[in-house]
């Protein structure tokens, strides 16, 4: 594809923290494309009602090279991490999470939870990064009313908002609610590689029509973004960017490295419980143990070629 055309992606259906969780749909990663930017994960999921499926219930588990990002539509979950933290992710809150060289965290929706309904993402660290310290920030960022949209700015800068948390590479991320029948276009770093995920409604994507649970991408080289809402009622979606990730990465379960051996040796540390990860007070339950690995050696991930 050239830079100019808008690249759709479909989401799969994964189970979330083991076969009896709650089901997520997940557009990143996948064969087609790996990253945006340094974003490398993006699981949607909701609205679920919790009455009916048990909600997120996710125990102890590892982390590392990464930054994880919770940012909800509806809903609570309460976060505690092996850094001490104890925080509730809420609808229009950013919660991000650093687990460079390791973090473990447990993520559970709260009893008055009837309706969970969100997004799960996670940003690859750089390599001088990737040992990053144990870190912990929440930001809740205003909204800001642009041609009949809210745009909430929970990362990086846009529509002349920019957030304060701080991230090891450039990124966007933001929450667009668009009126209904509303256009509106928005200036973006030409840089940056940019994602779309649609939450609800049908948008158009620089003409390129998206519907609920699928990404578009653009790639560099854009200066401006059009989103439309031609429907009769408001849709939702949420903007990532940031140049090109040009590092090759290997990601399995919840860990990302650089090579198979980083992979063996995390996954050995956790299951040895080792003090790379810490502990999580106050979860009541066992941690999740790791998987086996795969009868081969884990090949890096790196996005297709750019024409």
């Amino acid at each position: 594809m050239s830079d100019m055309d808008v690249e759709v992606l479909t989401a799969r259906d994964v189970p979330l923290g083991g076969p009896r969780a709650m089901t997520v749909r997940r557009t990143l990663p996948q064969r087609a494309r790996t990253l945006i930017g340094a974003w490398c994960f993006a699981d949607h999921y909701g609205p679920d009602h919790v009455a009916d499926t048990g909600g997120m219930d996710v125990a102890p588990h590892p982390h590392t090279g990464l930054q994880t990002v919770s940012w909800l539509f509806s809903g609570e979950i309460e976060h505690r991490d092996s850094l001490g933290s104890h925080a509730f992710v809420r609808p229009g809150e950013l919660n991000l999470m650093t687990g460079g060289h390791g973090i473990a965290h447990t993520e559970v929706s709260t009893p008055d939870t009837t309706v969970l309904h969100g997004v799960q993402l996670w940003v690859a660290l750089p390599g001088e990064h990737r040992h990053a310290p144990r870190d912990f920030q929440h930001h809740a960022p205003k909204t800001l009313r642009v041609a009949g949209a809210d745009i909430r700015v929970f990362l990086g800068t846009l529509a002349g908002d920019t957030s304060p948390v701080r991230t090891y590479t450039p990124l966007l991320g933001a929450e667009i609610v668009l009126d209904a029948g509303v256009t509106v276009t928005l200036d973006v770093d030409p840089d940056f590689e940019h994602g779309l995920l649609v939450d609800q409604g049908d948008i158009r994507l620089d003409g390129s029509p998206l519907r609920p649970a699928e990404l578009g991408y653009t790639g560099p080289g854009r200066t401006r973004l059009t989103l439309a809402n031609a429907a009769d009622r408001p849709a939702r979606a949420i903007l990532l960017g940031g140049p090109p990730f040009d590092e090759e990465i290997v990601m399995w379960w919840n860990f990302i490295g650089r090579s198979h051996q980083d992979i063996v040796e995390a996954r050995e540390a956790w299951e040895h419980s080792s003090d790379r990860f810490g502990s999580v007070d106050g979860y009541p339950g066992d941690r999740l143990p790791a998987p086996a690995l795969p009868n081969a050696v884990i090949a890096p991930r790196k996005n297709p070629s750019r024409q």
